[in-house]
C-alpha cells in the first residue's frame, strides 16, 4: 500500500490557468468557453470539441500540439501522456513536483470538464459489439480520475452542471474552492464507477454471464425524499440504467414529490397493471402498501375503476390506482371522489388532467407505455452486508397449463376466473389468496404467516365488500380462488370453500396434496395445478 506522501497543505483557493475540454455533448460548450476565455483561462482540447471551439472563434490549443504527439489508432490515443497528466496529477506546493514541473516543461491543468463517449447511449440505441467496444472510453476516465486524485488543485467537472458551478465561482471571486473541488471530484469518481457498472455489466451480458463473479451497478440520483418508510429514515430514488417503463421512468404532471411509499407502492401497481393487454379490455389496480386491495376488468377504464373499487373501497383510500389504457374525462371524475395518493397510466388526455388540477396534491404520472410482464431483467433486494440478485418473474399460465386433478372438472367460466385470480396473486405478497369472479377480484388476503388465515382474510373481505355493496351474498359466491404457492393442508382449501369458491388454481407439489385433493373432491371443487409456483416475499 503507497504511503501518503508527506505533501504541505494545499491553498484553498486556486485562481484557474488552463482547462481542458473533451466533450460529446457539446450543449453548452461555446458559452461556457467564451465565459472561460474572458476570465483569462487558456483553453485545450481534442478532435470535434476544438474543431467546434474553432469554429466559434475561441482561441484553443490542441492537445498535440501540447505532448508532441499527434492522435493515433483512430483517436485512441490522444492524452495518454506524462504532459497531460503530470499536468493533471502535479501537487503543486510539493517541491519535487514542481521541480518536475519545471525540469519537464509541463504547464498545469486547473479546471478538466470530459463527459465520456456516449457508451450507455450506444447500448440503449442498439448499437453492435463493436460500436459498444468503440464507445468505451480510455482516455476520459484516466484523466477524471487523475483530476479528481488532485482535486486540492483541480477541478473536474462531468457534466455541465459541475461545470456551470466552476464558472459562478470564477465569476465570484475569480477563483475556485477546495469545498467546491472535493464535491467535484467525489461526483466525479462516481461517475467514473457508473461508467464502469454499465460497462461490465454489459460485457457479461454479451457473454451470457447473468450473475457473474464481481456484480456491479450504477445508478443515477433522480429525487432526494424528505424521508424513507418511516420519518426518522432517511431516503432518495435512483434510476439504473434499465430501459423498463415504470415509475422511475414516467413523467410527473402534477403533484406532491412522490415519497419513498409512493414510489414502491406505485411500481407494484403498474407491474400488475401490465399483465393486462388493453387491447383485450381496460384494466384498473388499486393498491396500498404494496400490495393490490382491487383489481378488475372491464370495457373501459371508469367500469374497470368502479369495479375495482367496489373490492376493497376502506382499504383503496389514500392508495395508488394504475390503469393499463390512456386515462379519460370520466375515470378521473370518478377517481377524485375519494382521496387517492398516485394516479399511473400510459397516457391521459387533456381534459382528465384538467379534472385533476383541483387536486394539488395527487400525483399523476404517465408512463409512455406499458412494463412488457414477459420480459427478462433482474431485481435486487438489500441484505445487511450484500444484496440478492434474480431474475424478473415472468411466469404467465394459460389454460393448456392446467392440470385438473380432481373429479369435477372446471367449467370455461371457471378456467377463466381462476387464471385470472392467478395473475393477481402472482402480485400479492405471500402467504397470498385471491378469490376472483366475472375478471374482479372478490377478496385479497396478502401476507400472512399461513395460508389459512389468508384465506380467511380474503372472505372477510368478500363480505364486507358485498356488504358495502348492499348485496345479501359474498362476493366469493361462486368464486375462483388462487394460491400462489401449494396448499401444505386442507384447512386453507376449506376455508376458501366456505367463503363460496367452487374452483381452486394452485401450483401444486406438496407432500400433502392428496390430502387437499380429497378434500376438494369431497368438497364438490374443481382444482387445477399450475407446477409454477409465483411466491412473492
Amino acid at each position: 500500500m503507497p504511503a501518503a506522501p508527506d505533501f504541505p497543505p494545499a491553498a484553498d483557493l486556486v485562481t484557474p490557468k488552463r482547462a481542458l475540454i473533451s466533450l460529446s455533448d457539446k450543449t453548452g460548450l461555446i458559452e461556457a468557453a467564451q465565459a472561460l476565455v474572458a476570465a483569462g483561462v487558456e483553453l485545450l482540447s481534442t478532435g470535434g470539441t476544438k474543431a467546434a471551439l474553432q469554429k466559434a472563434n475561441i482561441a484553443v490549443k490542441d492537445v498535440a500540439d501540447i505532448t508532441g504527439f499527434p492522435e493515433m489508432m483512430d483517436g485512441r490515443v490522444k492524452t495518454l501522456h506524462p504532459k497531460v497528466h503530470g499536468a493533471l496529477l502535479a501537487y503543486r506546493d510539493a517541491p519535487e513536483h514542481a521541480q518536475a514541473l519545471k525540469d519537464h516543461d509541463i504547464q498545469p491543468i486547473d479546471i478538466v470538464w470530459i463527459d465520456l463517449y456516449p457508451f450507455e447511449a450506444t447500448v440503449a440505441a442498439g448499437g453492435t459489439f463493436e460500436a459498444a467496444i468503440e464507445n468505451v472510453d480510455i482516455g476520459g476516465p484516466a484523466m477524471i480520475r487523475s483530476s479528481a486524485k488532485n482535486h486540492p488543485y483541480v477541478s473536474i467537472c462531468v457534466d455541465k452542471a459541475g461545470m456551470d458551478e466552476v464558472l459562478a465561482a470564477i465569476a465570484d471571486t475569480g477563483t475556485t474552492s477546495l469545498a467546491l473541488r472535493k464535491s467535484l471530484a467525489a461526483r466525479a469518481f462516481a461517475r467514473t464507477a457508473s461508467y464502469d457498472a454499465a460497462v461490465s455489466t454489459w460485457f457479461a451480458a454479451q457473454l451470457g454471464d447473468a450473475y457473474p463473479e464481481r456484480k456491479t451497478i450504477g445508478a443515477t440520483r433522480l429525487q432526494t425524499m424528505r424521508y424513507g418508510e418511516n420519518p426518522h429514515q432517511s431516503a432518495a430514488f435512483y434510476k439504473t440504467g434499465e430501459d423498463r417503463p415504470g415509475v422511475a421512468t414516467a413523467k410527473q404532471l402534477q403533484g406532491k414529490e412522490l415519497s419513498y411509499n409512493n414510489v414502491a407502492d406505485t411500481d407494484a401497481a403498474i407491474e400488475l397493471a401490465s399483465e393486462f393487454d388493453p387491447a383485450a379490455s381496460a384494466a384498473c389496480v388499486i393498491v396500498k402498501h404494496a400490495n393490490p386491495c382491487g383489481v378488475a376488468t372491464g370495457p373501459d377504464l371508469l367500469t374497470a375503476y368502479k369495479r375495482a373499487l367496489e373490492c376493497d373501497p376502506v382499504s383503496a383510500f389514500g392508495g395508488i390506482v394504475a390503469l393499463n389504457r390512456k386515462l379519460d374525462k370520466a375515470t378521473a371524475e370518478k377517481i377524485v371522489e375519494i382521496f387517492t395518493e398516485v394516479v399511473v397510466a400510459p397516457d391521459v388526455d387533456e381534459d382528465a388532467i384538467a379534472v385533476f388540477a383541483a387536486k394539488k396534491n395527487l400525483r399523476l404520472l404517465i408512463t409512455g407505455s406499458l412494463p412488457d410482464p414477459l420480459a427478462g431483467g433482474q431485481v435486487f433486494r438489500s441484505v445487511a452486508g450484500g444484496m440478492l440478485v434474480q431474475s424478473r418473474d415472468t411466469a404467465r399460465i394459460t389454460a393448456t397449463d392446467l392440470k385438473v386433478v380432481t373429479k369435477r372438472q372446471p367449467t370455461p367460466a371457471e378456467i377463466e376466473d381462476m387464471l385470472f385470480a392467478f395473475t393477481i396473486a402472482k402480485h400479492v405478497k405471500s402467504n397470498a389468496i385471491v378469490y376472483a369472479k366475472d375478471g374482479r377480484t372478490a377478496g385479497i388476503g396478502a401476507g400472512q404467516m399461513n395460508r389459512r388465515d389468508s384465506a380467511r382474510i380474503a372472505r372477510l373481505r368478500a363480505q364486507e365488500a358485498a356488504e358495502g355493496l348492499g348485496l345479501t351474498e359474498s362476493l366469493a359466491k361462486g368464486s375462483a380462488c388462487a394460491s400462489e404457492a401449494f396448499f401444505p393442508f386442507p384447512d386453507g382449501l376449506l376455508e376458501a370453500a366456505a367463503a363460496g369458491a367452487t374452483a381452486i388454481i394452485q401450483p401444486g407439489g406438496s407432500m400433502g396434496d392428496q390430502a387437499v385433493i380429497d378434500a376438494a373432491d369431497a368438497a364438490g371443487l374443481a382444482m387445477v395445478f399450475t407446477g409454477v409456483r409465483v411466491f412473492r416475499h
